[in-house]
């Protein structure tokens, strides 16, 4: 049933310390096409979310290491993600529900809840989200990129890429510097019916040639897992 009419899955990340609930919330989500990874505590939710592509957060309150509340914080002013995440509380004060909010969160669930209705906050949001990133100005390490007016510049100067290069590169620096798998960047740009040829090389290899002409950012493949974009200033 995945996905919001645009045949793109959505990856999630499970952070929750209760083995039992996460077990029934990939049971539930699998089947119906999510991909999920899970992060038992709060600092190694904070390592996964910091430096991995996801479409959305589903993180508890109460964690081990870094508490739920204090993960969403740092997400949002230091790492600055726009991720859309939401909150598993175990209490249904409307205090506690104001402060997830405030905090940064994008919505919350109280536990118990209902599978059914969860899978449904996560479209929701996740479709906002998709709704926002498909018409905003995207700017890291010195590119910018307009999907509205399809165009693109590295420092000010025009970046000259191809359709499929152009979406490339949109999808990259959503992300950036997280890494963006090979499977995400074929759904991107084929949906559900890819090429039996590997015609991903050839556009991967034509956007690396127009960022080095253009300096930086560098295009850095990652074996065996995809691609992301590093600061061409960095050593």
């Amino acid at each position: 049933m995945l996905d919001l009419a645009q045949g793109k899955s959505i990856r999630l990340l499970v952070v929750e310390s209760d083995e039992e609930l996460v077990k029934q919330i990939y049971a539930y989500l699998e089947p119906l096409g999510y991909e999920l990874d899970s992060a038992s505590n709060g600092l190694l939710g904070w390592q996964r979310a910091a430096t991995e592509a996801y479409d959305a957060l589903l993180i508890g309150v109460m964690l081990p290491g870094m508490d739920g509340l204090t993960l969403c914080r740092r997400l949002r002013t230091e790492s600055g993600s726009e991720l859309p995440i939401i909150m598993m509380t175990s209490g249904e004060s409307v205090e506690n529900r104001v402060l997830c909010l405030n905090w940064g969160a994008d919505d919350f669930l109280v536990k118990p809840f209902d599978f059914m209705e969860m899978e449904a906050r996560i479209r929701a949001v996740v479709r906002r989200a998709r709704i926002q990133h498909s018409s905003r100005v995207l700017r890291w390490a010195g590119l910018e990129l307009d999907p509205q007016t399809h165009t693109a510049h590295c420092e000010g100067r025009p970046l000259h890429l191809r359709p499929i290069c152009f979406t490339l590169l949109a999808r990259l620096m959503r992300s950036a510097p997280g890494v963006v798998t090979r499977k995400e960047l074929e759904l991107e740009i084929y949906g559900d019916s890819p090429p039996d040829s590997d015609a991903l090389r050839t556009h991967v290899h034509l956007l690396r040639k127009a960022l080095e002409e253009a300096g930086r950012p560098v295009l850095k493949t990652v074996s065996h897992v995809g691609f992301r974009l590093e600061n061409g200033e960095e050593k």
